[in-house]
């Protein structure tokens, strides 16, 4: 019987999940040895990672090459089918082959199994069958089988490509690791959209310099300081003493709260009425930084001073959404 009540669906969305949330977690317990071997001889490569898979098995292993291609590990993946009738030809010695089958007896895999043996090309597979015939060929075996797949019928592939996905991404994120790869190594890859603005600009490249800089001495009238404030539009000005060393900031905040207190702004010196110890970033520090401490201490503007604590820069929120950092 059909059910298409919101009931059904949704108790069987939640089956599913459920489901493939246990076969994922019951891989915890394989993560041994023979995963440490994997990740030796791919970090050992002095080529590249082959990824092959026939099906939705060959969904997921491109996907594991483009993750693996991304997180330091260069990889790029080819279709078995393909490789018996040309492509094989982009596989060397120096590579490292990942092949990924759930039976371990996909026929297009096997055709050409004889063939990267004979260039002696480490093989690594990835199935569900540790018994199978790529699970005995290989040099290192990884056991992604499942209880059940998801589908009712145990025909479409689901738990068992959640499983393979996700062993790929633990293989990824341990090279990853291995290798030291840094967010900056990481942004080398993705310098394109919001991911590499994000990545690869530093506060350096979007802070306000030289005469931009608001800035005005301790013994200034905060009338006068507001002046400042107003000309150079980042609602905040840096306060200094004689040598330039940054006592504090003044910003909107403060002045709403100056004029919550009753002060006379007419009396008063900006150095009674600043923020002192305020929040500050150096210029080489990756402008996502300035984000994160922005919205940790909910302001909206950072000084930018060098080792000296003199001020080198400004920026403000606005900076970082105009720079496409947010």
């Amino acid at each position: 019987m059909i059910k298409t009540d919101s009931e059904s669906l949704i108790a069987t969305g939640q089956r599913t999940i459920k489901l493939e949330a246990a076969c994922v977690d019951a891989l915890s317990a394989r993560i041994d040895e023979r995963f440490s071997n994997a990740c030796k001889i791919m970090l050992a490569c002095e080529g590249r990672i082959v990824v092959i898979g026939m099906g939705k098995s060959g969904h997921i292993g491109n996907k594991i090459a483009a993750t693996l291609a991304s997180t330091g590990s260069p990889a790029f993946f080819v279709h078995p089918g393909e490789a018996s009738h040309g492509d094989l030809g982009m596989i060397t010695s120096k590579d490292v082959v990942l092949a990924l089958s759930n039976s371990g007896t996909t026929a297009e895999i096997l055709t050409i199994l004889p063939l990267i043996k004979r260039m002696h090309a480490p093989l690594i597979s990835m199935t569900g069958a540790p018994k199978s015939t790529l699970a005995q060929a290989a040099d290192a075996h990884l056991d992604v089988s499942v209880a059940e797949e998801a589908c009712p019928h145990g025909l479409a592939p689901t738990s068992s490509t959640t499983a393979a996905l996700a062993m790929g991404d633990a293989l990824a994120i341990a090279l990853l690791e291995a290798r030291g790869f840094s967010p900056e190594d990481f942004a080398i890859s993705h310098p394109g959209g919001a991911l590499g603005r994000r990545l690869l600009l530093k506060v350096e490249d979007i802070m306000h310099s030289g005469e931009q800089i608001p800035q005005v001495s301790e013994t200034t009238p905060l009338s006068q300081a507001l002046m400042v404030v107003t000309e150079k539009k980042l609602g905040m000005t840096a306060v200094v003493d004689s040598n330039n060393q940054l006592l504090g900031i003044f910003t909107d905040g403060d002045l709403r709260r100056t004029l919550d207190s009753g002060v006379d702004i007419h009396q008063v010196r900006v150095d009674e009425v600043m923020t002192s110890h305020c929040k500050t970033i150096r210029p080489n520090v990756l402008a996502a930084e300035a984000v994160a401490i922005m919205e940790e201490d909910k302001i909206n503007a950072l000084i930018v001073t060098d080792d000296d604590n003199h001020p080198v820069g400004a920026l403000n929120m606005h900076d970082l959404l105009r720079a496409g950092v947010i």
